[in-house]
């Protein structure tokens, strides 16, 4: 997972529990970030529609999708960065040896198997769940 999926995440989940518009600065506060890299992430959830925004002293950003129908995996799209990818790669595809020619590609493969489960299961999550586990959790006995 990366750090922008968790910051839209959880600045959609703080939208939907305050019920307003809040500014960049707002939901920098809440996620415990900087207002710039806040805005870096709702651009595309705007771009998206999944978000909108406000001009003036009381603008910011806003749901526009209700939280209940407002998926994980539909926040992921909007991001467009891979829920699991690598930041190296082993081997290289110049070498002689079939294992390090081709480990990259396999294991590319794999990744691509592992996004497409973790957005089949993200679809099954709503903004509200997470609200719903936060305010109201259930109680193990």
């Amino acid at each position: 997972m990366t750090s922008e999926f968790a910051i839209a995440v959880h600045a959609l989940v703080f939208l939907n529990h305050k019920g307003e518009t809040l500014s960049s600065d707002a939901l920098a506060d809440n996620v415990c970030t900087n207002p710039a890299r806040v805005r870096k992430v709702m651009a595309p959830l705007k771009s998206a529609g999944l978000v909108g925004t406000r001009e003036g002293v009381k603008g910011g950003y806003y749901m526009t999708i209700p939280a209940e129908q407002l998926t994980l995996a539909q926040i992921s799209d909007a991001l467009r960065i891979p829920l699991i990818k690598a930041s190296w790669k082993t081997g290289s595809v110049d070498k002689e040896c079939l294992v390090a020619s081709g480990m990259a590609g396999i294991m590319d493969g794999i990744y691509g198997e592992l996004n497409e489960l973790c957005l089949s299961h993200l679809a099954h999550i709503t903004i509200q769940d997470i609200d719903d586990q936060i305010f109201h959790p259930r109680s193990s006995t």
